[in-house]
């Protein structure tokens, strides 16, 4: 895995967005896809809002997924496999950038078909906890035409990502603002952030 995480690490620092495809592996892809949709079959994804935890917003003209928390508790072999793999790369990334995360947060998203999530920025103007966001996609077969882009805005112009299975993108979550494409079909996702305290 650490070739995956230095083409992450590098390509951030080339272009304040790391991109590594197969960040995921098909087969833990494979799995936290079916175990989202399994989720979603028994009613246990929420309406997504924004905010914090004092003040949460439910506008379904600036976001319109869905989305459940993962939590070593749930004792969800696969989640855990994920948290195994997070534990790993959090302990490369301040071990060679010396960034002194201390925790992480992540959700399952779904966008169904038409959903967005309109620009915004990750960290929260009252608590700057949050450092670096984390997407990892878990679409197998996307295709060009099925929307669902990650738009980041740089300075001077705009970067198209597609969520294409196992890959993973990463970006200080402070910095740049970004906004989830209308998907024309349902577009699945872990999110999160990684933290200090």
């Amino acid at each position: 895995m650490q070739t995956v995480f230095n083409t992450l690490i590098d390509s951030f620092i080339d272009n304040k967005v790391g991109i590594a495809e197969n960040f995921l592996s098909g087969p833990l892809a494979s799995n936290l896809k079916d175990n989202l949709f399994a989720l979603f079959s028994q009613n246990l994804l929420l309406s997504a809002g924004t905010g914090n935890d004092t003040l949460v917003v439910h506008d379904k003209l600036y976001r319109s997924d869905m989305i459940y928390w993962l939590d070593r508790k749930h004792n969800n072999p696969h989640e855990n496999d994920f948290f195994d793999l997070m534990d790993s790369f959090v302990l490369y990334l301040n071990s060679t950038c010396y960034t002194g995360i201390t925790g992480y947060e992540f959700h399952y998203a779904l966008y169904p078909t038409g959903s967005f999530y309109k620009k915004h920025l990750d960290q929260f103007r009252n608590n700057p906890s949050r450092q670096y966001s984390m997407i990892m996609y878990l679409n197998a077969e996307w295709a060009e035409g099925d929307g669902g882009e990650l738009c980041i805005h740089h300075a001077g112009h705009t970067q198209n990502i597609t969520p294409v299975n196992g890959k993973s993108v990463f970006f200080k979550s402070s910095e740049l603002e970004h906004e989830v494409l209308p998907t024309h079909k349902p577009r699945l996702s872990i999110t999160g952030w990684l933290k200090v305290n």
